[in-house]
């Protein structure tokens, strides 16, 4: 039987080696701790939860909420810990820290195959069809190691900061306030010329705008982040604070648009672009920001045709040690680069703690099916947990992280239905979907 190497043992990796364990297979969880730490961790727990307590949402009419309901009924090592955990947080799943990393070593610690050892990991390990090694390290992957997986995949194809634009959905745009076109009637290679869709911005409109953005809180960076920004993808705020027209010369330009409703060209344009191919919901274009989600919101709203916008993501800008997923893995999570090597967690652009559990689930149980001989079955793409593989296999001039939103479902068949009509039948077909795929999978116990 091969022996997996898992390298990290945080969410992604230490359910990936559960999932693995489960099914038989033997292995190794390698982690730095106590060997090191990263400047963001604090003790020498697995699965420590450095950032928050909260796994956020728990209502269904929540994307986030459907995936940890999703992983609940698959028998995710993670949430069965946190619902073992939990404390009292209103509609959110929330842990008590110490008491949930305890947990994950327990469960971990009664499966005889897995093998918890401690060292730090600074090149990428050699593997093989017998010794397959799932990278699972995380968004302040070391040093070396970030540099030796750099040297595989290119150094176009790995980054070291994120830089994330808000997203919206397209219910809660104000069609009657935007107009579609692309500059001068030309859409990117292969799209039509109303690829974008323009909201117009008066001088009066902009200068309240740009006013509006320097003035609202901004997430500082953390003690052990040092921002040094990419000249193409500054935050708005960023850009701003350079001169009042600068983001009239960036990417609120007018230039090549004109209004059909005016017949002129507007002083200024936020452009929006379909995050799926659905259309069910859109990113600001070039409006990554560390704005704080209340002041992002509040200053975002001003745009005309956004007045009521719905966010499915917010904007951030943040260390992040991540691959261009579409490129440079598979759709079992492996490099294409470097066979029975695999990804999981937030290296491989997925956003957050229950995302991350999610993509070490998928991870694990594909690679568990590869090497039982069993065809890879991966979740359906109904649901959130296909969702997962949607999102890394989506193609993409820019991929960046996210976390997971309803444009990683394809939309309900009835678009006419209420937004929370549409989102329970999003859900109920999910979980349906889930049932039929999941027969057969082990129960979280240990």
């Amino acid at each position: 039987m091969p022996t997996v190497l898992v390298v990290g043992a945080g969410l992604a990796g230490c359910e990936a080696a559960f999932q693995l364990a489960k099914r038989g297979i033997l292995v190794r969880l390698i982690d730095q701790k106590p060997c090191a730490r990263t400047p963001a961790q604090t003790s020498d727990d697995v699965c420590e939860l450095v950032c928050s307590n909260s796994l956020r949402s728990a209502s269904l009419t929540n994307a986030v909420g459907l995936l940890k309901e999703e992983l609940r009924r698959v028998g995710s090592l993670v949430i069965a810990a946190a619902d073992a955990t939990r404390v009292p947080a209103g509609g959110a799943l929330a842990v008590d820290r110490r008491a949930f990393s305890e947990q994950i070593r327990t469960r971990l610690g009664a499966l005889a195959n897995i093998r918890l050892e401690s060292a730090v990991v600074e090149a990428v390990p050699e593997a093989s069809s017998e010794c397959p090694v799932v990278l699972a390290t995380g968004p302040l992957t070391g040093a070396a190691l970030a540099a030796d997986l750099e040297r595989i995949v290119g150094a176009a194809h790995l980054a070291y900061y994120d830089a994330i634009a808000p997203v919206v959905s397209e219910d809660s745009i104000d069609w009657e306030r935007v107009f579609r076109q692309s500059r001068y009637g030309k859409g990117a290679e292969g799209q039509d010329d109303q690829a974008y869709v323009n909201c117009p911005l008066d001088e009066a409109q902009y200068r309240a705008f740009v006013a509006d953005l320097l003035g609202a809180e901004k997430v500082e960076p953390r003690a052990f982040e040092d921002v040094r920004y990419f000249e193409g993808c500054l935050p708005i705020e960023v850009m701003a604070a350079r001169g009042e027209m600068t983001l009239a010369f960036g990417p609120m330009k007018p230039v090549g648009l004109i209004d059909p409703r005016t017949g002129r060209r507007p002083f200024a344009v936020v452009q929006l672009r379909a995050e799926d191919a659905d259309a069910t919901a859109y990113n600001l274009v070039g409006f990554q920001t560390r704005m704080k989600q209340a002041d992002q919101a509040r200053v975002l709203r001003t745009i005309p045709g956004l007045g009521h916008a719905e966010f499915h993501r917010y904007g951030s800008v943040h260390r992040n040690t991540f691959v261009d997923a579409p490129r440079v893995l598979d759709s079992r999570f492996q490099l294409r680069a470097r066979s029975h090597v695999y990804l999981a967690g937030q290296i491989t652009g997925v956003e957050g703690y229950v995302e991350s559990a999610a993509s070490g689930f998928v991870c694990g149980r594909l690679l568990a099916q590869t090497l039982l001989g069993e065809a890879p079955n991966p979740p359906p793409s109904t649901t959130a947990l296909g969702g997962v593989l949607t999102h890394l296999g989506r193609p993409s001039d820019d991929f960046q992280p996210s976390n997971v939103t309803w444009s990683w479902l394809p939309p309900c068949a009835d678009r006419r239905l209420r937004k929370r009509d549409r989102v329970q039948a999003l859900a109920e077909r999910a979980l349906e979907d889930l049932a039929a795929w999941a027969a057969g999978v082990p129960a979280a116990g240990a």
